[in-house]
Formats: structure tokens, C-alpha cells, sequence
């Protein structure tokens, strides 16, 4: 390793290790379980982001070794999930006047989970990614995949898990009691204006939970869809997509 890679990987742990003080400072706030402390995470956040945004323009790309690049990687991909969860989060504190309790739980438990995400999850990965792309094979393999993609305009995004999955869990945390799926007949689709709509999204919450903005849910469940690429229309209740989704998707872990 030559100096200056030795160098930067140390400094590059060193801010990893002031991001562990991040870490508290959120669970401490994530812990109160109120939107009154919305402000002080969002500015935990930009302190976080601008530290990883730092490693990955000046630091990381004068790191040579796969095994620091592995090391590196791992932690980076926790905290851009990290990222991700919390500005949800934060998203959310403008639609709810309140929030499911298990949200909180999630997220403290996402961060209480840190080591073991990053040695059994995301180094996993991120091996695959780095041999994916050192290796000529894989990588000339993936690239022709991608272009078959591109050619077929295909809208099979990338994600961590089954479509209906991905939905339930979102409809869960923000509330939701009961997410299904119902195939659209062709009356139903002629009175949409979504062409070859496949799918109708069924969101229903519990009459007790009054505080929950039915409304916030689908949305939310829209924007994903159209994050992916789908078309989705919200009808009442509600939503309607071109999605092909399976109603008898084996999604009971999101069950109350």
C-alpha cells in the first residue's frame, strides 16, 4: 500500500468513527418517537451526508485494495440506506399528523443492527459488486444483460425483494392494517385512464387509528410505483397500476 492510499484509508476510518457518534445522537432523538424532534435529525443528517459524500469524492477513489474497497463499501452501503430511511421519515412528518409506532421501531432497530447489517448483509453484496466488475466475464455478462434491458424498454428495475413485498412493507410502516391485491377485470380497466392496467392495490387501516391519513398511504404507495417505472392512478381507497402484482404473494410477515 502506498502512502497516500494509506493515508486516506485512515482517514476514511476516522470519519467512519465520528459517524459512530452520529449514530447515538439519532438513536437518542429516533427514541423520543415524536415529529418535534424532525429538525434536529434532518440537521444529524446533513452532517452525515456531507461526511459521506467527502470519503466517496476525495478519499475512496484512491483506494486500490479490494479488501479496503470491500471494508469501505460495506459501511458506505449502511449509511445509504441510513439516508434513505430518515428522509423518508422526515417525508413523512409533513403527511401524518402522527406515526405507526413500528416505524420507530424499525428504523432504532436498522440502527442498533449496524455491525451485523454490514458483516452479514452488505458485504455480501458488495463482494458481488467488485467481482462483478473486476471479473471480465461477469462483467461483460452484465452488460449484456443491460443492453437486452434497453433494448426490450423493459421495466424491470432492480429491488431487494418481490414487488407485492416491497409494497406491503411500505403500506405496514406508514400505517396501513391490511394491504392486498386484486387482477383487474375489463370493465374495471375501461373506466381507468391507465392503459393495460393489471392491478388494483386494496389499502385498508383500522377504524381506531384515526390519526392515520389514508390518503398519505396510497401516495406513498404511488410514488414507489412510479419510482419503478410504473404508471398508478389513486382511486378512493385505493390504487391502480399497470403493475403486474400477484394476489396470492406469500407476504404474511406484514400481517398485524
Amino acid at each position: 500500500m502506498s502512502y497516500i492510499q494509506k493515508k486516506y484509508f485512515n482517514k476514511i476510518i476516522e470519519i467512519f468513527d465520528e459517524l459512530t457518534e452520529s449514530d447515538k445522537k439519532l438513536l437518542e432523538l429516533i427514541r423520543y418517537k415524536s415529529f418535534s424532534k424532525v429538525d434536529e435529525i434532518a440537521k444529524v443528517l446533513a452532517g452525515l451526508n456531507k461526511k459521506v459524500n467527502l470519503i466517496l469524492k476525495k478519499y475512496y477513489p484512491e483506494i486500490i485494495s479490494l479488501n479496503d474497497k470491500l471494508e469501505i463499501k460495506s459501511i458506505m452501503k449502511f449509511y445509504y440506506d441510513l439516508l434513505h430511511n430518515l428522509t423518508d421519515y422526515i417525508r413523512h412528518s409533513v403527511n401524518f399528523q402522527k406515526i405507526d409506532n413500528r416505524y420507530y421501531e424499525t428504523l432504532i432497530d436498522f440502527i442498533e443492527k449496524k455491525d451485523n447489517l454490514i458483516e452479514n448483509k452488505y458485504k455480501a453484496i458488495v463482494s458481488k459488486e467488485l467481482t462483478s466488475f473486476y471479473d471480465k466475464k461477469s462483467r461483460d455478462h452484465l452488460e449484456r444483460i443491460l443492453a437486452s434491458k434497453l433494448q426490450l424498454k423493459e421495466r424491470n428495475y432492480f429491488t431487494f425483494g418481490a414487488l407485492e413485498e416491497e409494497i406491503k412493507k411500505i403500506g405496514m410502516v406508514n400505517g396501513a392494517s391490511k394491504i392486498s391485491f386484486k387482477q383487474i377485470d375489463e370493465n374495471l380497466n375501461q373506466e381507468t385512464v391507465i392503459k393495460n392496467a393489471n392491478t388494483k392495490i386494496l389499502v385498508e387501516i383500522d377504524e381506531e387509528k384515526e390519526y392515520i391519513k389514508l390518503e398519505g398511504i396510497t401516495q406513498t404507495i404511488k410514488n414507489y410505483l412510479e419510482s419503478k417505472n410504473y404508471r398508478a392512478l389513486i382511486k378512493s381507497n385505493s390504487i391502480i397500476t399497470d403493475a403486474k402484482l400477484d394476489k396470492f404473494a406469500d407476504t404474511s410477515q406484514y400481517k398485524k
